[in-house]
């Protein structure tokens, strides 16, 4: 008997709703799907939105590309996204599919499902959250009032003559989806349809990310207001528009629900000089007012030139020289853990010995490993803070009168001298050294001469020194925020305006204090009647050169 044939087993395919832009939209249930998948296919905006959740290594490809290899009679054939999707899920690979908003409400994923199924292909739907639903609400504009009005979607680019007069002879409320080229048009449908021209009516851009501005206009009015603010069109002449329509919804009421667009730091770029490990809880911090954190490492870190002392540090902590081991930063944590690794071992070989850390952050780095601090500063968040609450060695109680301290080559003796005095020996070793970074990209470069950053955040006198050295010096419309006394006297050296200063040195506190200085300057502008316009909108020409 002859062997049978099994064909190779098909793969399957999730088609996921990526939300109106806003990461934070995406559902549990997309994440889990996206942190499994082989292959990811999605337009390059919604590829942005969901890559960060997808595991790495995962198959990325274009969505229209090229295949040379497959020509009829020289002319290159274009695959689009049904049979990349089909290529890859035959292959046996989890395939998701992401969409803008739902992908009930994408023609081009209806398409691609009916494909999947023809061919027995297995396939889910993971739902977004819809633009025509989300913009509106990031926007401050209820889609129903308290009484209840009805609702009318209305997609303008295949809207129908027979669409325009039912939805313009109704009272309820109307959502458009448009482009910005083209809503003044489907206004002017509205009115034509029977809507009068006095009608409230909102227009958002980019809405649901820290791009997204709102106009609020009527029906006959919207094309004037768009052109006073001077809304630019986009590169592409497709730039997408969700407009509400109606009496009975709020678009009047707008102001007092604007509640995305009145962040204290809305659409701020702040400019973050740490790695993006050193700054992933700072920049979501920043997020979470509003802002676009952009990071730029001013400092590299390398092991020390030496090793021989960090390894005969590690050994002794082993084998119980140690009463303490104090760390001073993150950086310092992680040169410990390597060794750690290195050596074969792991949080267990920290057991009889204390513990300190200074700072949040580092204490958090060492829970992460596994250890739990026993000392952190309750007051100051530094070297003296820790001081304030380290105890005198006592021959009595510490049967080893000897401390741990792996620090960085540029470290203060501040931490030394102090331990020393309460009559402690310190092994102050070298467990990594801290150079300059590489110069960040040119349009970068050139953003923070220019001003096109509103904000930047120096978090210690070094990243002062190093930005300037390898950027330049940030542009006076900037708004410099410095975590300390000594760091804002290393920027005035520079020639630069301190702005704001954290009440106490905390990354997490300056944040703090920038979001309080935006808050401030918001208030001002609005009492005052003025627009409300981020720093870098107020340098030469930047209003000229603005686009949506």
């Amino acid at each position: 008997m002859s062997p049978t044939n099994h064909p190779t087993a098909a793969g399957n395919v999730t088609f996921l709703g990526a939300g109106p832009g806003d990461p934070g939209l995406l559902t549990l249930r997309a994440v889990e799907a996206l942190a499994s998948a082989d292959v990811l296919i999605a337009e390059p905006a919604v590829l942005d939105v969901v890559r960060a959740h997808a595991r790495a290594g995962v198959d990325t490809p274009q969505l229209t590309i090229i295949d040379e290899a497959s020509t009829t009679a020289g002319i290159p054939v274009l695959r689009d996204a049904a049979n990349l999707v089909m290529e890859a899920a035959r292959s046996g690979r989890r395939v998701v599919r992401a969409v803008a908003g739902d992908p009930g409400l994408d023609g081009d994923a209806a398409g691609e499902m009916l494909a999947c199924a023809s061919e027995g292909i297995p396939f889910e739907v993971v739902p977004g959250v819809a633009a025509a639903v989300g913009v509106p609400a990031y926007a401050g504009v209820p889609l129903r009032g308290s009484g209840g009005a009805d609702v009318r979607f209305v997609d303008a680019r295949t809207a129908s003559e027979r669409c325009w007069a039912e939805v313009g002879a109704s009272d309820g409320t109307v959502v458009v989806s448009t482009t910005l080229e083209t809503v003044a048009s489907a206004a002017g449908e509205l009115v034509s349809a029977g809507r009068k021209p006095d009608t409230p009516m909102t227009v958002t851009i980019a809405g649901t990310t820290t791009r997204q501005r709102t106009w609020s206009a009527t029906l006959g009015s919207v094309a004037q207001v768009l052109k006073q603010a001077k809304v630019l069109p986009s590169p592409d002449g497709h730039q997408a528009v969700i407009a509400v329509v109606g009496e009975r919804s709020a678009p009047a009421q707008r102001d007092p629900l604007s509640w995305f667009e009145s962040k204290p730091l809305f659409g701020w770029r702040v400019l973050v000089p740490r790695t993006k490990e050193q700054s992933a809880s700072l920049s979501d911090q920043l997020r979470s007012y509003g802002a676009v954190p952009h990071e730029v490492p001013t400092i590299a870190v390398e092991p020390p030139r030496t090793p021989q002392q960090m390894e005969r540090a590690v050994k002794g902590l082993v084998t119980g020289r140690y009463e303490w081991i104090a760390f001073t930063s993150v950086n310092a944590v992680k040169a410990v853990r390597e060794k750690f690794e290195e050596y074969g071992l792991d949080a267990r070989a920290f057991a009889g010995i204390k513990v300190a850390a200074v700072g949040e952050q580092t204490a958090a780095s060492l829970v992460e490993f596994g250890v739990k601090p026993d000392l952190v500063p309750s007051g100051e968040q530094s070297a003296a803070g820790l001081l304030e609450d380290w105890p005198p060695y006592d021959p009595v109680f510490d049967p080893i009168d000897r401390v741990f301290l792996p620090r960085a080559d540029i470290a203060t003796e501040t931490l030394v001298a102090g331990l020393i005095e309460l009559g402690w020996e310190v092994d102050d070793v070298t467990a990594y050294r801290t150079v300059r970074a590489s110069p960040p990209p040119a349009d970068t470069r050139e953003a923070i001469k220019g001003g096109g950053f509103d904000a930047v955040l120096f978090t210690s006198s070094s990243t002062v020194r190093n930005l300037v050295g390898i950027a330049g010096k940030p542009h006076n419309v900037t708004v410099i925020a410095c975590i300390g006394p000594a760091t804002a006297k290393t920027a005035e050296e520079h020639g630069l305006r301190v702005d704001v200063m954290a009440p106490e040195p905390s990354v997490h506190k300056l944040a703090q204090a920038l979001a309080d200085f935006g808050a401030a300057r918001r208030d001002a502008a609005v009492s005052a009647g003025e627009h409300v316009t981020r720093p870098s909108e107020r340098r030469p020409g930047a209003r000229r050169r603005r686009t949506t």
